[in-house]
């Protein structure tokens, strides 16, 4: 009688080596494939990686000798990765030059600190240091720089478009989107009332343009083209701007009464799209730079400096109760984009089901959930809340992009959903970790909603670089007394 192989009898053996090698294969791929998504990335990826193995092995052998070549170059490609993963440095680039050679720069630095306490350690006088930023932050940054090049002219992360109007205007402009301007989208149209139906529009129709308020509200909508005849659709045009400004999107509205194929204004710059692009807050293009690139620095330069005190409290959270260190939950940030927020965990592991049935004790007004004494805070987390050390994970948010040192404090969207169309205008700035509610003189718990929304619409409205450096130095004393705090 023949006995059948072991992999017919569904036997689970243990595997063969050649099928873990397999299997290992496969999961460094996708684990490759997470960190750097898309061809660009992945090369950016390899070249970087190249670099930083070629650069310590060099600084190594310039200052130590041969020996050392292994263990460094792992420690440097190793910290490279996790930080690059940390940041999400290979995801789709959105930061604009300057911000992405800026974070390429604390990565660099990162390294470099890694290996210097490595040769330290070691017992090395010399660590060569010095020789390893002389070779990666030029290389590093001109190749950061062409990858920041390529996906300008070739692709780059699309925004989310809406148009109102399907008629010739609405169909050209989306044609135009689609054929001329990578990063935007045309999610979706809206029509006027008089217009006829169109066949060959490169969206679908969603709806009449009075559905603009639902659209915005369950969408993440970067931008309102209006294109309409004021003529014809002056009324609704008016109608749906009002709307575009309580929620605070940015909006076009057509700059032209026909369509241009050849001739150009005198001066077009505002004009290239036939379209005139407002904002709803006060353009300061120089100072919005100079706001990215100080979170960059301030948040890279706090998480170093206060690396024991992460270190400490993750200890602590995972010692004194059950569950991950970390708490990650999906907040709302600007112009509806969600993303993961980071903070050590200071509630019991199935605090979203308890606060089902805390509901009724809520003693904070409008759609936000507050109890002075929360049964579900353990007693770790009521320390860390009190001064704040909670949210220093959220660091990392900044760095990433997804939130700014000053601005908002970002929702989550179950309390969006709750927004009236006024106060979701506080979604048009990026998020950030202190704002004007936090260093109220009644203290950061005893805000009411209502006051809250209107401090938050008063720094939109009268925001500048100062004004953000004003609130920076007053919220580190109230950190540190844990004023206002539960």
């Amino acid at each position: 009688m023949e006995v059948a192989p072991a992999s017919s009898r569904g036997d689970s053996g243990p595997p063969s080596r050649s099928e873990a090698a397999i299997t290992a294969s496969r999961e460094v791929l996708q684990g490759i494939s997470k960190l750097a998504p898309g061809v660009t990335s992945k090369l950016n990826l390899a070249l970087d990686c190249a670099l930083v193995i070629a650069a310590s092995a060099i600084s190594t052998v310039y200052r130590t000798g041969w020996d050392q070549i292994p263990l460094v170059v792992c420690i440097a490609l190793g910290v490279w990765m996790l930080g690059a993963r940390a940041l999400r440095h290979y995801d789709a680039l959105s930061e604009g030059l300057f911000g992405e050679l800026a974070v390429t720069l604390v990565l660099v630095g990162s390294v470099a600190v890694a290996l210097k306490v490595t040769h330290q350690v070691a017992g090395h006088e010399h660590s060569g240091v010095g020789m390893f930023l002389l070779i990666t932050w030029p290389a590093l940054w001109f190749v950061r720089a062409s990858v920041v090049a390529f996906r300008a002219w070739r692709h780059s992360p699309p925004e989310h478009v809406l148009i109102i109007g399907t008629g010739p205007l609405g169909r050209v402009t989306g044609e135009d989107l689609r054929d001329t301007n990578k990063r935007r989208h045309v999610f979706a149209y809206l029509s006027w009332k008089d217009d006829g139906k169109q066949r060959r529009l490169p969206a679908p129709v969603l709806g009449r343009w009075d559905e603009l308020e639902n659209t915005l509200k369950q969408q993440a909508i970067a931008e309102v083209y209006i294109a309409g005849n004021p003529a014809r659709n002056g009324e609704a045009m008016q109608a749906a701007i009002r709307t575009c400004e309580r929620f605070g999107v940015p909006f076009a509205l057509p700059a032209y009464g026909f369509r241009l194929s050849r001739a150009r204004p005198v001066n077009g710059s505002g004009f290239r799209d036939g379209y005139m692009h407002f904002l709803n807050v006060e353009h300061k293009p120089f100072q919005m730079v100079c706001k990215r690139l100080f979170d960059i620095a301030s948040s890279a330069f706090a998480l170093w400096l206060l690396s024991p005190v992460l270190l400490v409290a993750a200890a602590l959270v995972k010692l004194t109760s059950r569950g991950p260190i970390f708490f990650k939950q999906q907040r709302v940030g600007m112009h509806g984009r969600t993303f993961s927020m980071l903070k050590f965990r200071s509630m019991v592991i199935n605090a979203e089901e308890l606060k089902l049935k805390l509901m009724a004790q809520n003693e904070a007004t409008g759609p936000v959930f507050k109890i002075q004494k929360d049964p579900r805070i353990t007693s770790f987390g009521r320390f860390i809340r009190k001064f704040s050390i909670d949210e220093l994970p959220q660091l990392i948010n900044v760095l990433r992009g997804e939130m700014s040192v000053v601005g908002p404090r970002p929702p989550i969207p179950s309390e969006v959903a709750q927004y009236e169309p006024w106060q979701r205008r506080r979604l048009s700035v990026r998020p950030g970790l202190t704002c004007l509610w936090q260093v109220s003189p009644m203290g950061r718990n005893s805000v009411g909603f209502q006051e809250w929304m209107y401090l938050d619409m008063q720094y939109i409205d009268h925001w500048s670089l100062g004004r953000d450096f004003n609130l920076i130095l007053k919220t580190v004393p109230v950190v540190l007394t844990g004023k206002g705090a539960s």
